[in-house]
């Protein structure tokens, strides 16, 4: 990189560079580029094609070139910039979370179409990481109270600082494993919707130390022998906080459906369903508690 490359060399060199070392096809890598110049020079995108030939001072451009070599290096854009678009906002994200993704959006979506707009409601969100799911519930039906959890105290911080930059005064984060919180434990039957996006892949997957992934916490990915220790988890708990014809809707892999299925209908659930992400591979299921009497699993 030299100190009279203008903007668009800046950005070739860049696109180049992490495709080589990232094995992304061009477009992937011209994206990230672009990501990554505008942060560096704290622009938007529009800015960087209508100033493609400006020079950016020896300063900018060894900023750039920084941002360049810690993703050339495996490290993800989202932990980079610390910030990741979900769901039309705009999130902080560090490495104490899960990057959020296009297809947890299907989940949101999902429990949007279940609960009114104009009554209110609670619901629960188990392993809430950023506070991505809650948040964008919470915004999009103010009248709802969210109760969002997660075990870890350093996601918390960051998803309550979500919830106050973007004015999600409707959420109330608490610490606590799955079910195990003090309000959950006396809110008894009270959740019209129950919302969980958990940890689903198996502890030996190779996946977990390829990519993205073996930079996001282990705690938030990996469950167990066969990936379904937490979504079994959250399935046995959840007729115990669920009104009558309240939802439980997860987030699991793709080839994990059908033990999902089973799993609600064996816990009694009616209505069970499997919708698929924007690439059609399933991804979000649930059920609905039809109001059994069933003793406490937590």
């Amino acid at each position: 990189m030299t100190a009279s490359a203008a903007i668009a060399m800046l950005l070739a060199g860049a696109t180049t560079r992490l495709a080589e070392s990232l094995s992304l096809d061009k477009r992937e890598a011209r994206i990230e580029a672009r990501v990554l110049v505008s942060h560096a020079l704290k622009v938007d995108h529009a800015w960087l094609i209508a100033h493609d030939r400006d020079v950016p001072t020896a300063a900018q451009q060894h900023a750039i070139a920084a941002l360049i070599d810690r993703r050339a290096g495996g490290e993800p854009v989202a932990y980079i910039v610390g910030e990741r678009e979900f769901y039309g906002l705009n999130f902080s994200i560090t490495p104490a979370v899960l990057i959020p993704r296009p297809d947890t959006e299907l989940l949101v979506e999902a429990a949007l179409q279940r609960l009114p707009e104009n009554t209110p409601c609670q619901v629960l969100d188990l392993g809430t990481g950023s506070g991505a799911i809650a948040i964008a519930l919470a915004l999009h039906r103010p009248k709802t109270e969210v109760i969002a959890l997660d075990i870890s105290p350093d996601a918390l911080v960051v998803a309550q600082n979500n919830a106050r930059r973007l004015g999600a005064s409707n959420v109330r984060f608490e610490i606590g494993d799955w079910y195990a919180a003090t309000t959950v434990q006396t809110s008894v039957k009270n959740f019209d919707i129950i919302v969980s996006n958990p940890p689903y892949i198996e502890a030996a997957d190779p996946h977990l130390k390829t990519g993205d992934l073996r930079h996001e916490p282990i705690q938030a990915l990996a469950a167990g022998d066969d990936g379904l220790r937490d979504l079994r988890a959250v399935i046995t708990g959840a007729p115990a906080h669920l009104v009558k014809s309240g939802w439980l809707l997860l987030e699991h892999g793709y080839d994990q459906a059908d033990a999902v299925i089973a799993m609600l209908r064996e816990r009694g659930f009616a209505q069970t369903e499997t919708l698929r992400d924007l690439a059609g591979q399933h991804r979000v299921s649930g059920g609905c508690w039809p109001g059994n009497k069933v003793e406490r699993a937590d």
